[in-house]
């Protein structure tokens, strides 16, 4: 697919929410022309601030953004799936690739609702997609051919970095790790800064200390290759703060606990498992 084909493309999304914003920005920057977006939000103000933000094509219903669109993005919660897809199942063409973001939401419990046959995506995206700096995991379902499959990861990467999977009993853990784990790594960054307030810092050189501190280790690890564990190691002099820190930390059962709250949010990705789900 060139660049001037996917940019021609006509996609729909269910749904005006911070990832839909997300997606709908990054095809904007990739040289969409907002005629060539469509979107239904229920809420009427948001969708007025969309349209005049990125010039997208608002429409009274999620059916009616149908017509000629090749791609179809699920951008809803999970607990109100549902009902959207049996709203747009009788609407749909037999080549519309359908793309749900919708977490816990199983292939199977799409499929089952939609047309048979009809090609289905499941995708897990994160936040930091909002600036184009998101994760994206995505599993194709077992009607996708290999056209639909790349003009579903060419449409995620407009927002960050893509893998593809084949096996899906791994999406709830991706769930759990990225599409949650923003709110770790914020919930971090909180309590460093605190610490630095603690420690007479003010409070605007301690989140910004905070922040850059997160950013760079990450950005090391990422560019050196090494463990991370490696990397503590080198920070770690005998008998300095590092060590005095990292003791309290795991005395206070910071590892343990962060694995554990992954294992949560892994539990209950499989709690949401169906669209009829009302959670």
């Amino acid at each position: 697919m060139t660049t001037q084909q996917f940019c021609d493309t006509i996609v729909s999304f269910a749904g005006g929410g911070n990832m839909a914003t997300a997606l709908i920005q990054g095809l904007i920057r990739s040289g969409f022309q907002g005629g060539n977006i469509r979107l239904f939000e229920p809420d009427a103000s948001r969708a007025q601030a969309l349209h005049q933000q990125f010039g997208i094509v608002t429409a009274p219903s999620n059916t009616a953004t149908l017509n000629g669109s090749r791609v179809l993005v699920l951008a809803v919660k999970p607990g109100i799936i549902g009902a959207v897809l049996r709203e747009v199942a009788p609407h749909l063409s037999r080549d519309t690739l359908v793309i749900s973001i919708a977490a816990g939401i199983t292939l199977a419990s799409l499929t089952n609702v939609l047309p048979p046959r009809q090609p289905v995506i499941r995708a897990m995206p994160n936040t930091p997609a909002l600036i184009q700096a998101g994760v994206t995991v995505l599993c194709p379902g077992d009607h996708v051919n290999e056209e639909q499959r790349l003009l579903g990861e060419t449409l995620l990467k407009t927002v960050g970095d893509v893998r593809t999977v084949s096996d899906e009993s791994v999406m709830d853990a991706v769930t759990a790790l990225s599409g949650s784990g923003p709110a770790y790594v914020y919930l971090i960054l909180e309590a460093l800064s605190d610490g630095g307030v603690a420690c007479g810092l003010p409070r605007d050189m301690a989140t910004w200390l905070a922040l850059h501190t997160v950013q760079g280790a990450a950005r090391l690890v990422q560019e050196t290759g090494q463990h991370p564990g490696v990397l503590k190691n080198q920070v770690t002099s005998p008998g300095g703060t590092t060590i005095a820190a990292l003791k309290v930390l795991e005395e206070a059962g910071m590892r343990g606990t962060l694995m554990r709250a992954v294992e949560a949010a892994w539990r209950r990705s499989r709690e949401l498992s169906g669209p009829s789900s009302g959670h």
